[in-house]
C-alpha cells in the first residue's frame, strides 16, 4: 500500500527525536512501518495492555476468574482490570470509593492484579508474562521491568506480534477476548488521563474503549469499539475492529500538547486508507 506508507511516514515528523510507527492488519500481515522498528522504547502505560493479556491468559487457564477477590473489600479481578475496583492511582492502601462505582484510573489496581496472577500462577508476575505471552508471540525484545501498570520496554517490530494477536487471537479464546473488549462497568464517569472528566469513561477488561468520548486521542474517525491504551512516555497501541486495522506508535517524547494535537490526525488519515 503505497499510500498507507506515505501516510505512516508523516509520523517521522512529528516534534519528537525518535519515533517508530507501525499499522496491522486484521490478517496479522504488517501493512506499513516507518522509522526503527527493532528500538527499544519505555512503554509507560501501554504496559496495561500486557499485563491484561497475562491476565486473560490466567483465567482462560482456570488460574483464576474474573470473579476471584482481589485488592480492596469487595472488588475483583475484573473491578482491578476495568480501573472500578475504588483504589487510587498510585496506592493500593488508599480506597476512594466502593467497587464498581467511579472509574478511576489505577497503576496501583493493576499491580495488584500482578500480584494476583503471581500468586495464582506460583511463580513472579515477570515470569508469567514471559511464560505466557511474550514468549509464545515470539516478543523477544519485550521485558517487564518495573510496575505492572507502566514498566514494560518493547520495540514496534514486537508490538507488531501483539497487534495480530488482538486481532486474531491464538493464546486466549476469541470469546473471552470479545468479553475484554466489552464495556466494563458501563456508564461509570472518571477522568481520562491527559484528557479531563469523560461521562461515560468507557474501559474493557485492561485496556479503554474509545465509546463516545470526546475529546481523545484516537481519531474522529475512530468505531466506538476501537481499543487500546497510550502512554505517558508518548506512546499508543490502538486496535479498531470496524477498520480491521491496528495502528501502534513509540516515541521518546512524553505525551503532552504535542501529542493531543499530532495523534488523532495522524490516525484519522491512516483509517481514510482502509
Amino acid at each position: 500500500m503505497p499510500v498507507l506508507d506515505d501516510v505512516v511516514r508523516r509520523a517521522l515528523d512529528w516534534p519528537v527525536e525518535h519515533v517508530a510507527v507501525a499499522v496491522v492488519s486484521a490478517e496479522g500481515a504488517v501493512a506499513a512501518t516507518a522509522g526503527d522498528i527493532e528500538r527499544e522504547f519505555p512503554l509507560a502505560s501501554v504496559t496495561k495492555i500486557l499485563t491484561a493479556y497475562a491476565v486473560l491468559a490466567a483465567v482462560d487457564a482456570k488460574l483464576l476468574s474474573w470473579d476471584t477477590p482481589a485488592g480492596p473489600e469487595g472488588s475483583t479481578v475484573r473491578h482491578l482490570a476495568a480501573h472500578a475496583s475504588g483504589l487510587s492511582f498510585h496506592d493500593a492502601t488508599w480506597v476512594q470509593a466502593a467497587p464498581g462505582t467511579r472509574r478511576i484510573y489505577s497503576n496501583a489496581g493493576f499491580e495488584v492484579l500482578g500480584e494476583t496472577v503471581a500468586a495464582a500462577s506460583g511463580q513472579p508476575f515477570t515470569a508469567y508474562l514471559d511464560a505466557a505471552v511474550l514468549q509464545p508471540l515470539g516478543m523477544a525484545a519485550s521485558r517487564l521491568d518495573g510496575s505492572p501498570g507502566a514498566g514494560a520496554v518493547s520495540t514496534v517490530a514486537d508490538l507488531c506480534r501483539l497487534a495480530a494477536e488482538l486481532q486474531s487471537p491464538t493464546l486466549i479464546s476469541a470469546r473471552l477476548l470479545a468479553e475484554a473488549t466489552e464495556v466494563a462497568y458501563p456508564g461509570l464517569a472518571g477522568v481520562l488521563p491527559g484528557y479531563g472528566r469523560q461521562q461515560p469513561n468507557d474501559w474493557g477488561l485492561g485496556w479503554e474503549i474509545r465509546g463516545s468520548k470526546d475529546p481523545h486521542w484516537t481519531g474522529a474517525t475512530s468505531s466506538p469499539e476501537t481499543f487500546g491504551h497510550f502512554g505517558r512516555s508518548g506512546t499508543f497501541l490502538w486496535v479498531d475492529p470496524e477498520a480491521g486495522l491496528a495502528c501502534l506508535a513509540l516515541t521518546d517524547r512524553d505525551f503532552g500538547d504535542w501529542a493531543i494535537q499530532a495523534w488523532p490526525a495522524f490516525i484519522d488519515q491512516v483509517l481514510a486508507q482502509r
